[in-house]
């Protein structure tokens, strides 16, 4: 160089283009990808605990749908807020709450994520879940907003399943 300055314009040109694609890379990454979420309240308990960070997968549930037993987050049909539920039943299937135990399809499930000790005589349904729909329940039942209120999701509503939590 001579000194008279020419190579820097360049070298800032690249450092912007540079700068520009990184940014492009996780704008694109956060929006299909996948992006972290932070717990919003006790709904989840003790699985999520409010103020938790989690990772979202946008990519998988896209790709190969959501399963019985998921957390996901979704658009709240309340007031599309993101929330984080279980999916408990799909599509075609019935549920039922009978003294706080689950069934789906008449059979009763084992939740050891969820504290039985602390809900007191809940009963609900059995409703059937239309299909390209998903019902959800919060861990913490006694005191979630979930499709008890709102009914079965849409499968559009799901912004992506929970994979990792801090």
């Amino acid at each position: 160089m001579d000194g008279s300055g020419r190579g820097r314009p360049r070298s800032r040109v690249r450092l912007t283009a540079a700068l520009v694609i990184v940014l492009a890379a996780v704008v694109l990454t956060r929006a299909v990808v996948g992006e972290p979420r932070a717990v919003a309240s006790e709904s989840m308990e003790p699985t999520l605990h409010e103020g938790s960070v989690v990772l979202v997968d946008k990519l998988g549930p896209r790709l190969g749908g959501v399963h019985r037993d998921d957390v996901v987050v979704f658009s709240s049909p309340q007031d599309g807020r993101d929330a984080i539920k279980r999916i408990v039943a799909v599509g075609g299937q019935q549920v039922a709450i009978r003294d706080a135990e689950l069934y789906v399809d008449g059979t009763l499930v084992h939740e050891p994520q969820v504290d039985h000790s602390r809900i007191d005589g809940l009963w609900f349904g059995p409703v059937s879940v239309p299909e390209g729909t998903v019902f959800v329940l919060g861990d913490a039942r006694s005191g979630s907003i979930d499709s008890r209120v709102y009914g079965p999701l849409p499968l559009a509503s799901i912004v992506g399943r929970v994979t990792v939590v801090w």
